[in-house]
């Protein structure tokens, strides 16, 4: 297994730090390393988001409600000890994906949620692009990411899946060895990620959702994702990626109404180095899966984004 490079405890006390002083923001940049760095996986602590806040999809009405958060119940495990990152037997609910939420910071006129976004995103000047990748973005940016296909109904890999309106769910199958990830506000988008330890087949076709593998870190599920396809976003920010993609994701549960999400992006087609970046994602007791469709032929993103069909 590939070792992982973590921060010292020095930077996380300073962190903790300001985390402590700084609510409701997260402060968005504090203790971000620098680009071009192996960030490793979930180096930086996402708080939750602060009490007494309105919490970001938490309430009635299919995750568009918001209510005050109320004090959380401790981190569930199921009976292998691992973290469950779904409901406890006989309760509901969704993970609430955060529109706001993002991979980097852009700054101003940008979609940055401060209250979600993780420590170790990067600004946007300090992502690695490539000369390309940078243009591109700035083109999708420019046109106020009116070329996303996730509005022409295109599922949405990676990152997209987790800050899309509307919920998704984590299911965990122990007898199948598999979890499945499944998002609502999609064409019936679902994700499989092979807990078996099985090793990577050779020459799969890529796919918008690529070919996941994960494993258990103790309290924080690991997923390694190849064999992506070109036709979607990594994010609602627009960043390019190519097929030669390896994405590392992490999913970190520390108490009941939490995720911590963090990817890092390993794409030497489009970037000189690894990047990391991640939000916090509250959980919605109120809330369940409802049927969302979601056509190829969909005209309504002309309506929402000013592009053509």
């Amino acid at each position: 297994m590939r070792k992982r490079e973590f921060v010292g405890w020095a930077a996380i006390a300073t962190a903790a730090l300001i985390f402590s002083v700084a609510a409701p923001s997260f402060g968005q940049n504090g203790g971000t390393p620098n680009a071009g760095k192996d960030n490793g996986v979930g180096q930086g602590i996402i708080p939750p988001p602060p009490r007494g806040v309105p919490n970001p999809g938490q309430g009635q009405g299919k995750g568009r409600g918001r209510a005050k958060r109320g004090p959380s119940r401790p981190t569930p495990h199921g009976p292998d000890g691992h973290v469950l990152l779904g409901p406890l037997p006989g309760e509901g609910g969704v993970w609430n994906g955060g529109a706001g939420s993002t991979l980097f910071n852009s700054g101003r006129g940008g979609i940055d949620n401060a209250l979600t976004n993780a420590p170790v995103n990067l600004k946007v000047e300090d992502v690695p692009f490539q000369d390309w990748a940078r243009a591109l973005y700035e083109s999708r940016r420019a046109n106020n990411t009116a070329d996303d296909p996730h509005v022409r109904c295109k599922s949405s890999g990676g990152p997209r899946l987790f800050h899309t309106p509307y919920g998704f769910e984590i299911v965990d199958i122990p007898e199948l060895e598999r979890i499945y990830i499944m998002g609502v506000g999609g064409p019936h988008t679902y994700r499989t990620i092979y807990m078996d330890g099985r090793e990577r087949p050779k020459d799969i076709d890529p796919s918008f959702h690529g070919y996941s593998i994960g494993h258990w870190e103790g309290e924080k599920l690991v997923v390694e994702t190849t064999n992506y396809n070109q036709r979607f976003w990594i994010s609602r920010e627009g960043p390019p990626t190519t097929e030669l993609l390896k994405m590392t994701e992490t999913f970190e549960r520390p108490e009941y109404d939490t995720l911590r999400y963090i990817a890092t992006i390993d794409d030497p087609g489009a970037y000189t180095a690894k990047w990391s970046g991640g939000w916090a994602i509250p959980w919605n007791a109120n809330d369940e899966m409802y049927e969302y469709i979601c056509q190829e032929n969909n005209r309504d993103a002309k309506h929402m984004f000013r592009g053509e069909q």
